[in-house]
Formats: C-alpha cells, sequence, structure tokens
C-alpha cells in the first residue's frame, strides 16, 4: 500500500487548523488503497495553533508535527516540512485551505497514471482581482526573463513524487524559490486547474515585504537578465549623454555669446543618470543578498520539538 505524505505550513493558523485536518482526514477515508501522514510545521505560532495540534496528534497518530524554534519564514518552513516527508509521493496542501484538500484524489489519479509531478494551476482566485492581475503580470515577466521554463500561475500546490523529493534534497538550497526548483529538474509535470478560493478564517500573513522578497528571489535565482540589462542601459546612456555633451560644446563654441548653458540640462541629465543608478545598485544588492544567504549555509530551520514521528 502506498504512503502519501500530506505537508502543512502553519503561523497562526488556530481558526483553520481543525477544519484543515478533518478534511485531509475525510479525504483519505474515501482512498482505501493509501495510507497517509498529515506532516504539519508549525512557525512558531502565538496563537492555540499548537496546543489544537498537540490535542488532535493525541487522537490521530497519522498526524505529525513539526515545532520550529522560531519563525523562520514562509520559504524554509515549508520546505524544511517537505524534505521531511518519507511517503511515496508529497502533496503540499497551504494551512489556510486556500489549496482545496478535494483535489487530492485528482492528483492522486495523475500520479497512477505515471507522473512524477502534479501542478495545481491556479486559473482563478477568490482574492481581490487587483492583487491576482498583479499576480499574473509578475508570472508573465518572469516568464520571459528566466532562463527556465517557469510555470505560470502555479503557487506550489501540487504533487511531487519521491523521485522529486530526493533530486530536490540533493540541491541543497538554504533559501529556495520552490516553484523555480520545480521548473529547474525538468520533470514533466501534469497540471490540474482549480479556483482559489478567497481565505474564510483568520488573517494572512502576506503583506508587501514578503510578497517582495519572494518575487526578488525568484527573480535573482533564475534570471541574469537584470545585471545585462544594467551594463547594456549603462553603455547606451553614456553614449546618449556624450553625444549631448559633444552637442552642447559645439553650439557653445560657434554661439558663444548667444548660446546660454544653462542649469537645467545639467540637473536633468544628473538626477537621471543618479536614479538609474541607484536602481541598478538595489538590483545588484539582491544578487548578493542572495549569494550570501549561499555562502552562509544556514539551516533551513532548527527543531523545537516533533511529534509522532
Amino acid at each position: 500500500m502506498p504512503t502519501i505524505s500530506i505537508v502543512s505550513a502553519l503561523y497562526n493558523e488556530e481558526e483553520n487548523i481543525r477544519s484543515l485536518h478533518a478534511q485531509v482526514r475525510e479525504v483519505f477515508s474515501k482512498l482505501p488503497g493509501y495510507a497517509y501522514e498529515h506532516i504539519c510545521i508549525d512557525n512558531a505560532s502565538k496563537d492555540r495553533t499548537l496546543s489544537i495540534l498537540r490535542g488532535l496528534s493525541r487522537e490521530d497518530k497519522n498526524l505529525k508535527v513539526i515545532v520550529n524554534t522560531r519563525n523562520f519564514g514562509q520559504v524554509r518552513s515549508p520546505y524544511h516540512a517537505l524534505l521531511q516527508a518519507r511517503g511515496d509521493a508529497v502533496i503540499t496542501v497551504a494551512g489556510d485551505l486556500q489549496d482545496p484538500p478535494t483535489l487530492i484524489p485528482g492528483f492522486l489519479k495523475k500520479w497512477e497514471e505515471g507522473h512524477k509531478v502534479v501542478l495545481g494551476i491556479k486559473e482563478s482566485s477568490g482574492e481581490s482581482p487587483l492583487m491576482f492581475f498583479i499576480r499574473k503580470r509578475y508570472y508573465d515577466l518572469m516568464s520571459r526573463l528566466s532562463e527556465i521554463e517557469l510555470v505560470k500561475n502555479f503557487t506550489g500546490f501540487g504533487l511531487y513524487d519521491r523521485v522529486v523529493v530526493e533530486a530536490l534534497r540533493s540541491l541543497d538550497d538554504p533559501y529556495p524559490y520552490f516553484r523555480g526548483q520545480i521548473a529547474e529538474l525538468g520533470f514533466e509535470a501534469a497540471r490540474i486547474s482549480y479556483r482559489q478560493e478567497p481565505r474564510r478564517r483568520g488573517i494572512t500573513k502576506n503583506n508587501f515585504y514578503t510578497l517582495y522578497d519572494i518575487a526578488m528571489l525568484g527573480l535573482t535565482h533564475h534570471s541574469k537578465v537584470p545585471l545585462r540589462l544594467a551594463a547594456m542601459l549603462g553603455f547606451v546612456m553614456s553614449t546618449v549623454f556624450f553625444l549631448i555633451a559633444a552637442g552642447y560644446l559645439v553650439a557653445k563654441l560657434l554661439f558663444w555669446d548667444k548660446f546660454p548653458m544653462g542649469t537645467v540640462p545639467i540637473l536633468i541629465g544628473l538626477f537621471g543618470f543618479s536614479s538609474v543608478q541607484l536602481f541598478f545598485i538595489g538590483i545588484i544588492g539582491e544578487y548578493i543578498g542572495a549569494i550570501y544567504t549561499h555562502v552562509l549555509k544556514h539551516p533551513l530551520v532548527i527543531e523545537k520539538e516533533r511529534i509522532n514521528f
């Protein structure tokens, strides 16, 4: 009997954890041909999430819990939990229930057909139209800039065979961009479309900084275009400013008394060039920060406790 690992990352999800556990349990009660484990990693929640998990784990030995010593962020913590899974296949399900557990049977059917990767593709969403539009434009931009083919509207929700998980372990990335890693491995993936429902309980943990962090993570991991753009734009701008300066010099020599130099062109050139410099210094800083993180080689998380392992 194959074993399926369900992995859920949690942080302050006291209002959702019981429903998440019940839905996963109900799905597998209708799949008698499978054994399963449900791994929940608690990222040092400040509410009752951990105490609820303790109670549920006493009643259900299929529920396994990893407790982090502190909040290690929404990039490292779920990835660490995925690497701890020992099932024949791993399915990631978000703790906020925006990824519907009802898709699990569909994932397993595609897996039984021989697919090593089955991706949930978010074709529509209950979030605000503005945020959904921004996300789609980001996916479009990354698809154009990336050196590999990234899957649009893929959030990480999906099924991954044990072979894929072992390949992820071999990458040894201390701050991974998971969606990019799946594309990097190159396994042919089946796709299942779904509508992502809005969060019904609790408060989202995403803010501008976390969304920006993930966006820059994807950019620095899978594209050198910004760096090359900086070099090319620097060459073009230096050429343009040189021609402008030469033109001003010729005009001043020919019309010495009638052609005032003025300060406006100087100020425009100064501030324009400085703003471009600052922008690309920031881009270079993002790449340097990514290199620094990899050089440090910190562990993904430090565990405080394990339950039912």
